[in-house]
């Protein structure tokens, strides 16, 4: 492929302004590149904390890192998949480096050259808007738009099992439910028979509640502030909720779990709540954390507690995911009816992008996902 491609694509400037679609051009693929149709595109808090400048991602740029589509055209070196295969895209990374080697590419040590510079990890542009450079390569692929470039590393080809399954329902695996999952099953390995609450019910905890129930976790407590999210959570395998704006949640944890529980997991960033987490953990109790919060906050945990009790406090990136063997484990959790997180998802046409972003924000919707 020799030329560029145009496509539409949703232009985030900043907190002021809603996301502008607009036209586009993808450069030429690169030989470790893919092209991909996209079809559908999850909404995810990220997204919305690189809008409000909480992470370090140049504007305006080509936001979107839920992408899910068919592809169209592969780079010189790509083997993996091949045109027409449908696929799933999450985060880039390197390959190459000390964590890529041993499968944790959530902590490359280039992750941020390839997932939030605004281009390639080499400083060359993806996109372009009338002929200038425009932000993208988010997540390795920038898919709130009706084509991206992505890379073999962050493709995932849809399983022959799954090709009856639409791919829009299949968009969230990339980041949100990937992530809620993965810190249950891969990075706290969360043992059957012990407790764990969970603090936020949007898409990550809802993910967290249904691997809880997949891993054999009991109790499973969700803990947030909206009825109607804590009905779902319960629906999903939750055994117990707790809504925080009525309910003393340190007293009734105390009461349900007399020796601390076995893990606690946050998807708030409030530092307030992961630090009651901490002192819930029975000995050898883990913490788990992956809410994103303000660079300059803090946590403070007594010393000796931590120290005698053996407890374990875990920052969490992707759920530890390794993605081309945990996507797969996730689809087939779904087939098979352990994992039917197609309940969160609410859908919305590309041209209502700000609408979906809206709904999430206030509550009314879970995951949103977009259809190109």
């Amino acid at each position: 492929m020799t030329s560029k491609t145009v496509a539409r694509a949703a232009i985030c400037s900043g907190r002021e302004e809603p996301f502008a679609i607009a036209d586009i051009e993808l450069d030429a693929l690169r030989d470790d590149e893919v092209q991909v149709r996209i079809v559908a595109c999850g909404i995810c808090h990220t997204d919305m904390a690189v809008r409000d400048a909480q992470l370090p991602v140049p504007l305006p740029i080509v936001l979107g890192h839920e992408g899910a589509g068919i592809v169209e055209e592969v780079g010189a070196g790509v083997t993996s998949v091949r045109p027409g295969d449908r696929v799933v895209m999450s985060f880039n990374s390197c390959g190459s480096c000390p964590s890529c080697a041993v499968d944790a590419p959530t902590y490359c040590y280039e992750f941020y050259p390839n997932n939030w510079s605004g281009q390639r990890a080499d400083g060359s542009p993806v996109l372009f808007r009338e002929g200038e450079p425009l932000n993208g390569n988010f997540f390795g692929q920038s898919a709130f738009a009706t084509k991206a470039i992505a890379h073999e590393r962050n493709v995932v080809r849809v399983p022959d099992m799954m090709e009856n399954v639409d791919l829009a329902n299949l968009a969230p695996l990339g980041c949100g439910l990937m992530t809620g999952a993965g810190a249950v099953l891969n990075a706290m390995k969360v043992r059957a028979g012990l407790p764990i609450a969970i603090w936020g019910a949007g898409t990550v905890g809802m993910a967290a509640i249904m691997a809880a129930r997949i891993a054999g976790a009991d109790p499973i407590i969700a803990i947030d502030v909206h009825d109607s999210r804590l009905e779902m959570a319960w629906e999903l395998g939750a055994t117990h909720v707790f809504n925080e704006r009525t309910q003393d949640i340190e007293a009734e944890i105390r009461k349900l779990c007399p020796n601390g529980l076995g893990y606690a997991f946050d998807t708030t960033g409030v530092n307030k709540l992961i630090e009651l987490a901490f002192t819930l953990l029975a000995p050898m109790g883990t913490l788990g954390m992956v809410g994103a919060s303000a660079p300059e906050d803090m946590l403070s945990f007594n010393e000796a507690s931590f120290m005698s009790n053996g407890r374990r406090v875990m920052g969490i990136l992707g759920g530890d995911a390794d993605l081309q063997d945990f996507l797969p484990q996730l689809m087939e959790h779904y087939r098979a009816g352990r994992f039917p997180f197609d309940k969160l998802i609410s859908f919305y046409p590309f041209e209502e992008i700000n609408e979906a972003i809206a709904a999430s924000e206030s509550g009314k919707v879970i995951k949103p996902v977009l259809r190109m």
